[in-house]
């Protein structure tokens, strides 16, 4: 398992900066299948069918109230994508690193 998985998101109500392009690039070799988007750590995840998908996207959700930090997410039939950014901030934190390794935990159970 990922060690980011295995931290807990801090809470973040602004005042702090966003990670720097250089601690981004680095948290960022810790994941899998993650890209930078328009500013945003994004990721779309595929499956089978919808019913699937929607197992998917209800994981996400538990796992956003659980870390209290969440993601826009984008459905479809048989695929989600999921951008993280730390809107208090504007900007990436560890939190949205945190929660993408978390995600990407889901599919290894």
């Amino acid at each position: 398992m990922n060690t980011l998985a295995g931290k807990k998101c801090k809470p973040c109500e602004g005042g702090v900066s966003p990670l720097t392009a250089d601690e981004t690039a680095s948290l960022l070799k810790g994941l899998q299948g993650w890209s930078l988007v328009d500013g945003k750590l994004s990721k779309t995840y595929e499956f089978r069918n919808y019913h699937e998908t929607m197992a998917f996207v209800n994981a996400t959700a538990w796992i956003s109230h659980r870390e209290d930090h969440h993601p826009d997410l984008a459905v479809g039939y048989n695929q989600c994508r999921v951008d993280y950014i730390t809107h208090a901030i504007n900007g990436l934190s560890e939190n949205d690193f945190i929660c993408a390794a978390k995600i990407d935990a889901l599919l290894e159970l």
